[in-house]
């Protein structure tokens, strides 16, 4: 499974970036065989619209699955739209996050856990 992790840096041992919105970069990561492909996160930057943005270039990636520090209303509505679920609340490395998953150490989020404008 595709899974779009969000973190600090380009590799699987970087911390996992408590935003999605506004993350550096999305870990693309096959949960099967640690294959991964490092985004860098365009909507980082932008004045408005980060949760959309960021939202759409995961889909782009194909990810079943996100896992993140927290997701805002705007970035949850877009995921779920597309049929992506979300676990949040991940700390640590990206690596660890994927491993957390894979033993099922994860529930999905059924909202946003911020309000919009938090990665400002």
């Amino acid at each position: 499974m595709k899974l779009c992790v969000t973190s600090t840096g380009r590799t699987l041992a970087d911390s996992v970036d408590p935003k999605f919105g506004r993350c550096a970069y999305f870990i693309i990561v096959d949960s099967d065989t640690m294959e991964f492909e490092a985004v860098e996160n365009s909507a980082a930057s932008v004045s408005g619209g980060a949760g959309i943005s960021a939202g759409k270039l995961v889909t782009e990636h194909g990810a079943g699955v996100v896992l993140t520090g927290n997701v805002g209303p705007n970035a949850y509505k877009t995921l779920n739209a597309a049929g992506i679920k979300i676990a949040t609340d991940f700390k640590g490395t990206v690596k660890e996050a994927v491993e957390n998953f894979k033993k099922g150490n994860i529930s999905f989020s059924d909202s946003a856990t911020v309000t919009k404008h938090s990665g400002l």
